[in-house]
């Protein structure tokens, strides 16, 4: 089914229309059109025009006014203060254009993005043989939500796990290997994520413990770096099985966090390892990288040290080894020249900001980003603690992500259970929900907040079922179900002839606003902008239920048959916003 048209952008067609016919001389002029408390929408564009035009602002609205065409869509045009529009709509306009949006199955009336293209969205990035740490948590988060919402307004996403998987450690790692070879074997087959992640952490700490303390291991040691580099095939089977153990530990991370990460996908450091060698040459004879006392390096005129000198972008050291740089402008070439991106996203720590500042323009200057071709840092803040201190453990340890995330679902099943008599739900039911309300109060308090500030992680307000939270949505829309099942024999209906109450209309409105909202979280990439859309729906559905009943023998058949139809509609616009957020809605809670 085609999308529907937003009541906004009918209204603002007219009016734009409306504006053509009164100043030819301006005949894209915009209306300048939002919503208001006033009415339905307010129109401030005419002060500007009048302006221009030095005309009086009243006058001009009132010949604008003359010129609208209604067409069943505009009730009420009124002239405001000194030449604002108040618009109202009609309640048939309204509850029309919902019954198109019902209509469209789970789309809802959601048009796609017309300059669709495709996106490379990095994140979710944890590092081999090391835990996930609740710094893991929002790359992770924020990314799933942006992909889900690129790919609904029908962009081609393809998405990376950059994973640390490569470096010097891993010279330790792997001759410790070789001397100890049973330290990874599984006797009893499969292994869990947990078991996996204890070996890793064992042998970790063990070798690094020979390391520091045996001269003659760690020079045995650096020499397993040369040989990984140099794609020694031992060297390399022993190398692949701590990324095989640890990618059993970070799929269950992420099984846990809700999410779907697929091994293809996984594209780590070393995937572009054979590219490093070619981006150097590239960069140094196009002149976009020099030698600089023997590494390679790219200048900026506004990047200094606090001396004053200028700080480079280090493609490769005077070693002859490769940083960061080297590896992030290859995956850059890869993704524009190999996946045909059109956009790259990397969802990293703001505090990596000057870093892919310099990449991004070092990629620039190479050719590889152009004006068709851009790249974007989606930076988030950090997780801080009750305090406002960054989030560590009572010992000053960084949390655990495993454990922040089981003691999330402790406590919401902790609160599920205790209303779980009312609505009588089995044990299993109450363990599953535990989780949904969980995971999802973990990650709503994440994308409830704007990317790049910090947000303290308070799990008491988390799992509250006032406020701004996952639950108080949840709650909402188990609480729909719960008056759809209770409706008998009446269904869901749209009754255009109907009059609407204030709380039908303010939730009608905000509904027909989902479809817009969708695509300009999309073009700017902030979820939290559709967290606060849901929680505005929710609290309109407050407002509706104590305003308006919904089961009462003493409304018309058709009155009931409008609000279950209303209140089935903003349950599936909660459902469809919650599943982009990554978060589930139970059916009963």
């Amino acid at each position: 089914m085609a999308s529907v048209t937003s009541l906004t952008a009918s209204v603002h067609q007219r009016l734009a229309a409306a504006l053509s016919a009164a100043l030819p001389e301006n005949a894209d002029a915009d209306p300048l059109l939002r919503r208001s408390d006033r009415a339905d929408f307010q129109a401030n564009g005419i002060l500007a025009l009048a302006k221009k035009a030095k005309a009086n602002p009243r006058e001009l609205a009132t010949t604008v006014v003359a010129r609208v065409e209604n067409g069943g869509l505009i009730k009420d045009v009124e002239v405001s203060g000194p030449g604002f529009l108040n618009i109202t709509v009609t309640d048939r306009a309204i509850t029309e254009n919902l019954a198109a949006r019902a209509a469209d199955g789970e789309r809802l009336g959601v048009p796609y993005a017309q300059d669709a293209g495709t996106t490379v969205i990095d994140y979710a990035q944890p590092n081999v043989a090391k835990e996930m740490h609740v710094g893991h948590l929002r790359s992770a988060v924020i990314g799933d939500a942006v992909v889900q919402i690129l790919e609904f307004t029908g962009e081609t996403v393809v998405r990376r796990h950059h994973i640390g998987d490569w470096g010097t450690q891993f010279g330790m790692l792997i001759q410790y290997l070789i001397e100890h070879p049973h330290e990874l074997d599984h006797e009893g087959g499969e292994v869990s994520g947990e078991e996996a992640m204890s070996n890793l952490n064992r042998l970790y700490k063990a070798s690094r413990a020979l390391f520091d303390s045996d001269e003659e291991f760690k020079t045995r040691a650096r020499r397993r770096v040369v040989d990984l580099q140099a794609g020694d095939a031992e060297t390399l089977a022993l190398w692949q099985k701590f990324v095989d153990e640890s990618k059993i530990y970070f799929y269950s991370v992420f099984d846990k966090l809700d999410m779907e990460i697929r091994d293809p996908d996984v594209v780590g450091e070393s995937g572009y390892n054979d590219m490093l060698e070619e981006t150097c040459r590239l960069l140094e004879e196009s002149g976009v990288a020099v030698r600089s006392e023997g590494a390679l390096c790219v200048f900026f005129d506004d990047v200094k040290g606090p001396d004053g000198k200028p700080v480079p972008l280090i493609v490769q050291k005077s070693d002859g080894g490769y940083g960061y740089a080297a590896t992030d402008l290859s995956a850059i070439r890869d993704r524009v020249f190999s996946l045909k991106a059109d956009t790259l996203l990397y969802v990293v720590d703001a505090r990596q900001s000057l870093h892919f500042k310099m990449v991004f323009e070092t990629a620039r200057r190479a050719g590889w980003l152009n004006d068709g071709t851009k790249a974007e840092q989606l930076a988030f803040g950090t997780v801080l603690g009750k305090d406002g201190k960054p989030f560590k453990t009572r010992e000053g340890e960084t949390v655990r992500l495993v454990d922040l995330l089981d003691e999330a679902i402790d406590r919401a099943t902790a609160v599920v259970r205790e209303k779980a008599g009312k609505v009588g739900l089995s044990e299993e039911e109450i363990v599953e929900n535990g989780r949904y309300v969980g995971i999802g109060a973990v990650k709503y308090a994440d994308l409830s907040t704007s990317a790049v500030r910090d947000y303290k992680f308070d799990l008491d307000q988390m799992v509250s079922l006032n406020g701004d939270t996952s639950v108080y949505l949840q709650y909402a829309y188990a609480r729909i179900q719960s008056i759809l099942r209770k409706a008998g024999d009446a269904r869901p209906a749209a009754h255009p002839e109907l009059e609407l109450a204030p709380a039908e209309r303010a939730l009608g409105l905000h509904l027909d606003q989902f479809g817009e909202l969708l695509l300009d979280v999309a073009q700017s990439h902030e979820p939290h902008k559709l967290a606060a859309y849901l929680y505005q729906l929710a609290s309109h559905l407050t407002t509706f239920y104590d305003q308006c009943q919904v089961l009462s023998d003493a409304n018309a058949p058709e009155v009931v048959e409008n609000r279950l139809f209303l209140v089935d509609l903003t349950a599936r616009t909660l459902h469809r916003g919650m599943a982009l957020l990554g978060i589930r809605t139970p059916e009963r809670l």
